[in-house]
């Protein structure tokens, strides 16, 4: 059987300082911190001797900026690819997260009607699709070595909720896929075998910064 693997790598932290929910918004690029975790992803590769030969990103400003380091440490090409941007949402460009009283305006109850879709966005079972594809086709791209997709949070999840067969519906505050944190797939010729999470930059996120939670990334 030949081995390969597709890590689902979310961006680093994105300078954010109105706390809006950017989704696929323009102009919102990686703090100072995000480029540290960029960077500490790219030493962690190199180091760990991981066998990338293909590199996807997001065509979104904070993704590239995030595969940027990987690019040049490998001398890879990034090929972006517009089926891992950033789940389409109602709400861009508005402050909505725990806490705000976002809840409490009545012109906000009928988008937010039915959690299991989601009715405030690109329903869960369109950003799967999309994945999945961009999955097959990175494996297909490395096949016997490993690739790296970055992309953004919801889809990186939804795409391992796809890959485990569990249900979409879930509480946001509950994800395992934090800032320039790792989803490795690995397959044995086009059979996913195991799903392993990883946090390479971990150490560079604050608590604080953990426990919050603006809805978009």
């Amino acid at each position: 059987m030949t081995k390969t693997i597709v890590h689902l790598m979310r961006h680093g932290e994105v300078h954010n300082p109105e706390g809006v929910l950017y989704g696929r918004l323009p102009g919102y690029v990686l703090s100072e911190l995000g480029h540290k975790m960029a960077e500490r992803v790219s030493e962690w590769v190199v180091d760990n001797k991981l066998d990338v030969t293909y590199l996807v990103a997001s065509p979104l400003e904070r993704a590239q900026q995030t595969a940027t380091p990987t690019s040049k440490a490998l001398g890879l090409e990034i090929h972006t690819d517009p089926r891992v941007i950033e789940a389409g949402n109602q709400f861009e460009g508005k402050t909505f997260g725990v806490g705000d009283g976002a809840l409490k305006h009545p012109q906000n109850w009928w988008r937010l009607r039915n959690p299991f879709s989601p009715s405030w966005g690109e329903p869960y079972v369109e950003i799967a699709a999309r994945m999945r594809l961009a999955v097959k086709d990175a494996r297909e791209a490395a096949r016997g070595h490993e690739a790296i997709i970055v992309s953004h949070q919801l889809p990186v999840w939804t795409a391992r909720l796809d890959i485990e067969q569990r249900r979409f519906f879930h509480d946001p505050r509950k994800r395992e896929c934090s800032l320039a944190s790792l989803t490795s797939i690995t397959f044995e010729d086009d059979q996913v075998v195991s799903v392993l999470y990883r946090e390479p930059a971990g150490d560079l996120i604050p608590e604080a910064l953990r426990k919050k939670f603006v809805g978009g990334a």
